[in-house]
């Protein structure tokens, strides 16, 4: 089996699992409370939100732990809005290519009288600072840019959003989601007021995320209960997931370098065997991406239909995000980025981790030609095309 979709989920590492159980295993009380045992959890859990903050460069009373990156990216979000909406300012910017998690909750918050303003998304697949500079209005409460696009891997320019924001004084929040681990973070030097993390995304247990305050934000809560993470999400936290994330993220940060230069041979050779099938095209630029991210449109494939071919060769991929796989609808980050509908349903994208190897990186190469022409051939669509009926879009 070759594993090609690490930005639906990691596998855990062993580290993460052997944190997790020492701590199920030791300190299995709850942190709230006062006696021994408990102490003991509050102890591991305050030690887990100090070795987080230390890699992204935090302080250790600025992280929240959360359920995963989309509570971090709705409570960043209906945290920064509500508070702006005090002071009279209800319009927020972002992208017309985030993830579900935020854009469903911008649209949320459009139901509630804010107004949203999605910026158009370069072909390259990025959005400019300048873009950012020129949407920023007096009555702006936040904005909400993406550091790397979960689908297609484009990196964006967060830092110099970051200080466009910090000059006009309006809240700036990341989804670092799929960067954290594959790029460096540093919430200070970039200018970062709120970031989201979700650990299952870097080899971490699923069910745990944070989410970043920088000093000067306080997140509104969300649930009602208890006292638990300072008073701001109430819920008994989970100190063995906590503990597995924090020895996750700190595993790929000492290693990110190395990986980073692994991954970038790999994606690139991949990239260079998908380009050589016909009337293929590359998702986003070449090398401002993610180092292990792939994402391709085969014109005349049905995504869905290449995927199962794959998974019966023992290639796991994906043909967009995880999170709406369900979802008939093409890409709406392919369409953001022009591609066409017809285009964007033959797409299909490959992640690849620092545990993938050139070995692995050839027969994706191999089985991805073999399924794309043996689809093409099954296509009546495809036949009009080379017969010149109908005209080739890619």
């Amino acid at each position: 089996m070759i594993y090609a979709d690490h930005a639906a989920t990691t596998k855990m590492s062993r580290t993460a699992m052997d944190a997790m159980r020492l701590c199920m295993e030791e300190t299995w009380g709850n942190p709230s409370s006062l006696h021994d045992v408990g102490q003991k959890a509050a102890l591991a859990l305050w030690s887990a939100r100090e070795r987080i903050a230390a890699c992204i460069g935090a302080c250790p009373e600025e992280i929240y732990f959360t359920s995963g990156g989309t509570e971090a990216d709705n409570w960043a979000i209906l945290s920064a809005a509500h508070e702006g909406a005090k002071k009279g300012k209800r319009h927020i910017v972002s992208t017309a290519f985030e993830h579900h998690a935020v854009l469903n909750c911008l649209q949320k918050l459009e139901k509630q009288g804010f107004e949203v303003e999605l910026l158009d998304v370069h072909e390259s697949g990025t959005v400019s600072w300048r873009q950012v500079a020129g949407a920023i209005r007096a009555d702006t409460c936040l904005v909400t840019v993406m550091y790397a696009n979960n689908e297609i891997g484009s990196i964006l320019p967060v830092e110099r959003i970051g200080a466009v924001c910090r000059e006009k004084k309006v809240v700036f929040h990341t989804d670092a989601v799929q960067a954290a681990g594959y790029l460096p973070i540093a919430v200070g030097a970039q200018n970062i007021d709120m970031l989201s993390l979700s650990g299952h995304k870097f080899h971490g247990p699923k069910g745990i995320g944070v989410l970043y305050a920088g000093k000067g934000i306080v997140p509104e809560p969300l649930l009602a209960g208890g006292a638990q993470e300072r008073g701001r999400r109430a819920g008994t936290e989970n100190v063995p997931a906590a503990m597995g994330m924090a020895a996750a993220l700190e595993e790929v940060c000492a290693s990110m370098e190395v990986n980073r230069k692994k991954l970038v041979s790999l994606r690139d050779r991949l990239i260079a065997g998908l380009s050589a099938i016909p009337h293929a095209a590359l998702n986003g630029e070449r090398s401002n991406r993610l180092p292990g991210n792939v994402s391709f449109c085969f014109e005349g494939v049905e995504g869905e239909s290449l995927l199962l071919l794959l998974d019966g060769r023992g290639i796991c991929a994906s043909s967009g995000s995880a999170c709406t796989s369900g979802s008939l609808k093409p890409s709406h980050v392919l369409l953001a980025i022009g591609r066409s509908p017809e285009v964007a349903h033959g797409s299909l994208r490959l992640t690849l981790d620092a545990e993938n190897t050139q070995e692995e990186v050839a027969e994706i190469c191999r089985a991805v030609s073999e399924s794309v022409e043996r689809l093409r051939a099954m296509s009546p669509l495809w036949k009009d095309k080379v017969s010149g009926k109908k005209p080739f879009v890619l």
